[in-house]
C-alpha cells in the first residue's frame, strides 16, 4: 500500500510555488493570447475578492484549487501568471503561474497556446534569469524549497472524445494506446523537472469528466448515447497509467525528491455524488451557461444562477470557487484516498 502523505507540507512561513498545467488552474496567461480559450470578460471572476468581481483569466467565479490551497499553505500573494509584465520579478518571493487554458500534453495545439512543453520552457527562462540575478548554486537552492505542481491532460482526453462526435469523427487510436501515448509524452516533462532539483512536485490526477456539462450535453450527440460511463472509464484508465509513471519516476529518483500524486478524481466523484451534504443545490448544471458549443460563460450569451455557491459548476467545464473550495480542503487533509507519494528505495 502507498504511504499517505498530507498535502500540509512543513514549509517556511513564504510559501512559493510554481504552477503548471491547463485552464483549471490558468491565473490568466490565455489574457495574453491570440485565442477564444479566456476568461477575460465578465461574469468570469464576479467573485474574485482581490479584483474587485473583475475577470482575472480565471475560468471560474472565484479562486482555483491552485489559489486555495496556495493560501491555505502561507502563500502571501497568488502567483502571477508568466505572460504578464514583469512577472519573472516575482519569481523568487511568489512564484510563477505559467499553466494556460486549452493546453496539453500531447494534442496538437493551437500555435498561439502554451502547451505543457512550452511552459517547461518557459520556466527554463525563468530559472535563468533568477541564475543572473542571485547566481546558479542560491537559484539551485532555492528551487529545492518550493513546490512545484501540475494539472493537465484534460483536454488530451476531451480531445480524443471529440473524435466520437458526427461531423468532428476522425481515425484515433485505441483508447489503451492513447493512454499509453500521451503517458509517454508527458514522461519526459517530469524527468526534466527533477534535472532542474525540486524536492516537492504535485501531479493531479484527472477528475470525472464524463460528469461535466460539457461532455453531457455531446452525450446527446454520440451513437451510444453512454459518453459518461464510457469518458469516465477511459479517464481512469489513463490515471492508473499516471500513478505508474509516479511508481517508477520514484523509484528512479534521488530520496530528495517526492513525486506527489493526487487522487482528485475520488474527490470530485464524492462531491457530486453527495452534493446536498456539503450544501450544494445543484450539482448538474452550471451556473452561467451560454446556448451553444462549447457552451461558454460571457456576459452577452449566457444565463446566470442567483448564487454561484449553490452550484458545483461554474460553466460547461469548470468548478464554482465553493467547488473548489471544498476540494481543496479534501486534498489538504491528506485522506487515505487524496494523496500519496511512493517511497524511493
Amino acid at each position: 500500500m502507498l504511504p499517505l502523505v498530507s498535502l500540509n507540507f512543513e514549509l517556511c512561513s513564504c510559501f512559493t510555488s510554481f504552477v503548471f498545467g491547463d485552464l483549471f488552474v490558468d491565473s490568466g496567461n490565455n489574457d495574453y493570447l491570440l485565442t477564444l480559450s479566456r476568461a477575460d470578460s465578465p461574469p468570469y471572476g464576479i467573485d474574485f475578492k482581490p479584483s474587485g468581481g473583475q475577470p482575472t483569466g480565471r475560468f471560474t467565479n472565484g479562486r482555483t484549487i491552485a489559489d486555495i490551497v496556495g493560501q491555505a499553505l502561507g502563500e502571501e500573494s497568488f502567483p502571477p501568471p508568466f505572460l504578464a509584465p514583469y512577472s519573472q520579478e516575482h519569481a523568487t518571493s511568489r512564484g510563477i503561474n505559467y499553466a494556460s487554458g486549452a493546453a496539453g500534453i500531447w494534442m496538437k495545439q493551437d500555435p498561439y497556446l502554451v502547451p505543457l512543453r512550452k511552459q517547461v520552457d518557459h520556466f527554463e527562462n525563468t530559472k535563468n534569469y533568477m541564475g543572473g540575478v542571485m547566481g546558479e548554486r542560491e537559484t539551485n537552492d532555492f528551487l529545492e524549497r518550493v513546490v512545484f505542481s501540475l494539472t493537465v491532460g484534460s483536454n488530451d482526453i476531451i480531445n480524443y472524445i471529440l473524435t466520437s462526435v458526427p461531423y468532428l469523427s476522425a481515425q484515433k487510436l485505441p483508447p489503451a494506446m492513447y493512454q499509453s501515448f500521451v503517458i509517454s509524452n508527458l514522461t519526459l516533462q517530469p524527468k526534466g523537472f527533477r534535472e532542474m532539483r525540486p524536492r516537492r512536485f504535485v501531479m493531479v490526477r484527472i477528475g470525472p469528466l464524463g460528469r461535466i456539462p460539457f461532455i453531457r450535453a455531446l452525450n446527446l450527440f454520440l451513437p451510444s448515447r453512454s459518453c459518461v460511463v464510457q469518458v469516465n472509464h477511459f479517464v481512469q484508465g489513463y490515471n492508473k497509467k499516471l500513478k505508474e509513471l509516479l511508481n517508477e519516476l520514484n523509484q528512479e529518483g534521488s530520496r530528495e525528491a517526492m513525486f506527489i500524486y493526487v487522487n482528485s478524481y475520488n474527490v470530485f466523484m464524492e462531491i457530486e455524488l453527495n452534493y446536498q451534504q456539503h450544501a450544494f443545490k445543484n450539482a448538474d448544471a452550471p451556473c452561467c451557461r451560454g446556448f451553444f458549443p462549447p457552451f461558454n460563460c460571457h456576459n452577452a450569451t449566457s444565463v446566470m444562477c442567483n448564487d454561484g455557491s449553490m452550484y458545483v459548476y461554474w460553466d460547461a467545464c469548470h468548478n464554482t470557487e465553493a467547488a473548489n473550495i471544498v476540494v481543496a480542503r479534501e486534498l489538504l487533509g491528506g485522506y487515505q484516498t487524496r494523496s500519496y507519494h511512493i517511497c524511493n528505495k
